[in-house]
């Protein structure tokens, strides 16, 4: 059913799309973040996220479908919010206070008969344990009898053309039968396929299920490459060889490290909670862990290892570095190894340069920022062949594979598309 009020709380990667696509719907949806530089920029039809082009930002302002806020009083009103805002980890421990906040804040708003869903990323219970009573407590109403309340993992891929928001089945779940219907009701306006699932507490973990699987396969990805390496193995041909099974395997490439939210961080949610609860701990999830976050470490030993065996120091070698977020065709920077590669190679007194049409130039830039001191460029035949080492760590389709190949002198290449005399997969 169309034409209700709905807020979606955060702008960010996952609740603009979400917010854009329930106004296409025919929803009056308000948009809000409380970032003002975010909001002004939505207000004046400027999309920073890739998977929402400003073009369609524009049209959902122009009909009066979508308004952007940073004003509390604007969520007021409210038959539906959604809260798509950040989970990060502190020191290895969940923090749920952009959650927290966000419930205290639609409390004060919530009245009987509105729903409330939960969509950020975090461990089994907080929508029932924590998120709910929050709301409970605020309102004075109770979840299930007087609001509906429910959990939907995000499934969001930035930079995915294949697969967006309408077309990736979405997991919905709700405290009771009556919060499981209007939770599936609403999806079901701009969703394709809605898979509802038995509890809240299903849904949660499910997410984290997604999740856990690609980081612990990329680990072992990983570290195959690093021990394939020392055994003189080429592991990007045993991983072509492997692909070529039709069935019980599933590709994954090793690389400089993993980012995003949803590989450096949702993982531990759960370790965490393990831990916690149970008092042991989820070993797969740690031993992931520990093998991705030291790929940067690898990169970089690597790196020195290849100057060093042409006579150069990294002190004051040219890097010239292809790509600093984390995922192909994208701008998204959250926990991008690439950053802590070049922090790295900074420390060791190397000249850094560094290009990516996708993220902005004044991105990480300020004084004690991750690119403080480096220079931004374009990854032209110039500024190729001038650098000592090549470091190819996102394989971005705007960079010419062909002239990275041609002009650079030596190339440390962390994705494996490159092949030559002057080319050293990871």
């Amino acid at each position: 059913m169309s034409n209700r009020r709905v807020v979606v709380v955060g702008q960010g990667y996952v609740g603009l799309p979400l917010a854009v696509r329930a106004a296409e719907a025919g929803h009056r949806v308000v948009g809000y973040d409380v970032e003002p530089e975010r909001v002004a920029r939505l207000v004046e039809g400027d999309s920073y996220v890739e998977d929402i082009a400003s073009d369609r930002l524009r049209a959902v302002l122009a009909d009066g479908s979508f308004r952007p806020s940073a004003d509390v009083r604007d969520c007021a009103g409210f038959d539906l919010a959604i809260v798509a805002v950040p989970t990060p980890l502190r020191d290895g421990v969940p923090d749920l206070t952009y959650v927290e906040e966000s419930a205290a804040m639609l409390a004060e708003h919530l009245t009987p008969g509105a729903t409330v869903v939960l969509e950020s990323t975090t461990y089994p219970g907080t929508t029932e344990e924590l998120f709910g009573p929050l709301l409970e407590k605020g309102s004075g109403l109770t979840a299930g009898a007087d609001f509906h309340l429910g959990y939907s993992p995000e499934r969001i891929d930035p930079g995915n053309p294949e697969w967006r928001l309408e077309n990736t089945p979405k997991i919905v779940s709700g405290v009771d039968e009556d919060s499981l219907a209007a939770v599936v009701d609403f999806y079901s306006d701009f969703v394709r396929t809605v898979v509802p699932v038995a509890s809240c507490k299903e849904a949660e973990l499910a997410k984290l299920l997604e999740n856990i699987f690609r980081h612990v396969n990329i680990g072992l990805a990983n570290e195959l490459a690093v021990l394939a390496r020392d055994l003189g193995i080429n592991i990007w041909g045993v991983l072509e060889a492997a692909a070529t099974k039709p069935f019980g395997y599933m590709p994954f490439s090793p690389g400089p490290g993993v980012g995003g939210h949803c590989l450096p961080i949702d993982p531990s949610y759960l370790s965490w909670q393990v831990e916690r609860s149970l008092g042991y701990s989820f070993r797969f999830v740690e031993l992931a862990n520990d093998v991705n976050s030291h790929m940067p470490d690898y990169v970089v030993r690597r790196l020195t290892e290849a100057l060093n065996s042409r006579r150069r120091s990294v002190n004051g070698a040219r890097v010239l570095v292809l790509g600093l977020a984390y995922k192909k065709n994208t701008s998204d920077t959250r926990e991008s190894p690439a950053l802590r590669v070049v922090e790295l190679l900074s420390r060791l007194g190397a000249e850094i340069r560094a290009a990516d049409p996708h993220v902005p130039e004044d991105f990480g830039a300020r004084p004690g920022a991750p690119l403080a001191g480096v220079q931004r460029v374009e990854a032209g035949p110039q500024e190729l062949a001038a650098a000592d080492v090549v470091l190819l760590l996102v394989d971005h389709d705007a960079f010419s594979m062909d002239d990275i190949a041609e002009h650079a002198r030596y190339v440390l290449d962390c994705r494996g598309r490159l092949r030559g005399e002057n080319v050293e997969l990871l």
